[in-house]
Order: C-alpha cells, then structure tokens, then sequence
C-alpha cells in the first residue's frame, strides 16, 4: 500500500505543485525583477539597477510608515498574546459558560478586516465626537484604535489557540507542584510556561506576521490620515504603487523590502522561541 501511494505521489503533487508555481513563484520573482525596472506594465520594464531602492529609502512617508509599523507591532504583539493568554488560562480552571465564553471571544476573528474597520470608525468616532474630537484628529487616535482593534480581533483567535496549549499539560505535573508547596505563580513560571512554548511560538509568530501586514484595518479606519501619520507599511505600498504615476518600481522596491523585513523578523522570532521549546 505504502509503495503504492508513494508511485502516484507526483499525479497527486503536480497540480497543486503547479498551481503554487503560476500563483506564487512566478509572480515573486517577476515582482523582486520589476523592483530594478521602472515600468507601467510587465511588458514595458526597463532596467534601472537600485534606483527604486534608494528612492524608497529616502521616502520619508515610507521611513514613518516603518517606524509606525514597528512601534505598532510591538505595543500590538505583547498586549495580544499577554490577554489571550489570561483568557485562555481563566477559560479553562472549569468556570461555568467556559464554551460560550469561547465561542464568544473568537467571533471577532471572523468579520473581515474592511467592514470591521468601518464599524470600529463609527464607535470610536461616536465617543470622541464627545470630546470635540475625531479618529483623525491627531495620529495617537488613530494608533491607539487600530491597537484596540487589533486586540479586538485576534484576542480571541490566538485565545483557542492556548486553549490547546494548555490542555495539553500533564494535570499529575500540576498536581504534583501543588504537592511540593510550590505557589501558583512559580507553578506558572516554571511548569507551565515551558510547557506552554509550542502555543507561545505559534502565537507570536501570527500576531508578529499579522501586525506587519496589516492593511484592510488600517485603510478602513484611518486610510493614513491624518496627512499620512498613520500609515503602515502595507498601505503606504499600496498608495505608492497605486496612486503616484511613474512610481511602480518605486512600490514594488518597498513591497521586496516589506517582504525582507517581515521574513527576517519572523524568522528570528522562530529560532528563538523554538530554542525556548528545546530547553523546556
């Protein structure tokens, strides 16, 4: 039976196997190609060496949009993780309406990003009318409610996912420390969470990925304003390439240096809390 699966492997790969080559790589290394070209079409690049690059570099709305990025993922990665984390630990010591708790905190997770972004314009806006102001008034508006967003959003879906992690712990571990004398938070600093890393790693690695790439929530809330303060990497590629003419190369250079960024980010992070796993 083995054999035979594995003599009709290729029939089973190769459609899929092409699907991804046509819909992914072919694109990525036209798109890494384009980024040396200035172009308005794929049929009418020309080659213009690392000019893209340096225009992209000295951009300063692409230089803010990094750092707001950055400062943004940050604030969004540990607030994420730390309060699904505390959901998910309350959610199974065994309350009463644990599963309804659950399915509550994920629904969230399953309205997209555009309409979401429009309902959460409407409640912030409808508070801060209040105070004579606006989402847009100043940019710490802004960031702070895509941050509540965020949270708002992934909370739940990164909540089932130390659920499992925590499910997965030994009780006769548990049991065992509580045995021993050992107090709940050292139980938690030293049996928990090394057991808990797997979870922990997927986690950050998502919401890391997730808060680079942002860009449906962004353009409904914000669209960047105000006079582009608030906008992420992604939106600022999108507008680059979108909405200036004769800058195509420009934004494909930035989308090749999103790309880098967000993969060696992501990348490190995995080493590092995996190494974490191997120790534990």
């Amino acid at each position: 039976m083995e054999k035979s699966l594995k003599k009709y492997f290729p029939v089973f790969v190769l459609p899929t196997l092409i699907a991804f080559v046509i819909a992914f790589v072919i694109p990525f290394i036209m798109g890494i190609y384009l980024s040396f070209t200035k172009f308005t079409t794929v049929t009418d690049s020309k080659w213009v060496g690392i000019k893209n690059y340096v225009t992209a570099f000295s951009n300063k709305d692409f230089l803010h949009a990094l750092i707001f990025t950055t400062y943004f993922a940050v604030i969004s990665v540990v607030s994420i993780n730390i309060l699904a984390f505390l959901v998910a630990y309350f959610l199974t010591r065994g309350i009463k309406g644990s599963y309804f708790f659950r399915t509550l905190f994920f629904m969230p997770n399953l309205i997209g990003g555009i309409v979401l972004g429009y309902i959460w314009q409407v409640i912030f806006n409808g508070v801060l009318y209040r105070f004579d102001m606006t989402l847009t008034s100043n940019a710490q508006n802004g960031f702070w409610g895509l941050v509540i967003l965020m949270n708002w959003q992934m909370i739940g879906y990164m909540m089932v996912i130390y659920i499992a992690g925590f499910q997965n712990i030994p009780r006769d571990l548990i049991d065992a420390a509580k045995v021993d004398g050992v107090t709940p938070l050292t139980a938690m600093r030293h049996v928990t969470l090394p057991l808990m890393m797997p979870s922990i790693t997927i986690n950050l690695f998502l919401t890391l990925t997730n808060s680079f790439k942002l860009f449906d929530q962004n353009l409904a809330l914000t669209a960047g304003a105000p006079a582009k303060q608030t906008q992420m990497l992604a939106l600022d590629i999108y507008n680059t390439f979108y909405s200036r003419m004769g800058w195509e190369g420009v934004g494909q250079a930035k989308a090749v240096i999103f790309f880098i960024i967000v993969a060696a980010i992501s990348l490190t992070q995995l080493y590092l809390t995996r190494r974490k796993e191997v120790d534990a």
